[in-house]
């Protein structure tokens, strides 16, 4: 049914529970599997010039996190089962939802699968969630891993 499983990670327990059920569907369906993980647009708020330190330091840590949450959707598809082919994606520049839809657009995906609470509890209170987004705007079906 699902040729190719977008995947939503963030390295948070829901985005691995989502990776878990991702792994799964793709290992039944033999589908491709690839794992995004959207680096949020550099949070400085100031009026004055951007800290080059800041934004290097932001940008490191953000790809650390990111190089960790792969590894471990990497590490949980090669457990039980079939080995699960895993390509890892990065988007930078966009915000988490945006970053997810055109990742998803870009590969071809016929299924997202995102966990439902990630790593942004305040932008959840102010923006609403990353997932809500993802399944408002999205044209193809939206599996949400509680």
């Amino acid at each position: 049914m699902f040729k190719h499983i977008l995947l939503a990670t963030d390295g948070s327990a829901a985005s691995e529970h989502a990776a878990e059920l991702a792994i799964g569907l793709a290992r039944t369906h033999g589908a491709r599997l690839t794992a995004v993980f959207v680096i949020d647009p550099y949070p400085y708020l100031s009026l004055g010039e951007t800290n080059p330190y800041g934004f290097n330091a932001y940008m490191a840590a953000a790809q650390a996190q990111a190089a960790e949450a792969h590894a471990r959707v990497m590490e949980l598809a090669g457990r039980g089962g079939a080995q699960v082919a895993v390509e890892a994606r990065m988007v930078e520049e966009v915000g988490s939802a945006r970053g997810i839809l055109l990742t998803a657009e870009n590969e071809g995906a016929d299924l997202i699968v995102v966990g439902s609470h990630g790593r942004s509890s305040f932008g959840r209170l102010v923006l609403g969630s990353v997932a809500n987004r993802v399944v408002a705007e999205s044209p193809v079906p939206v599996l949400v891993a509680r």
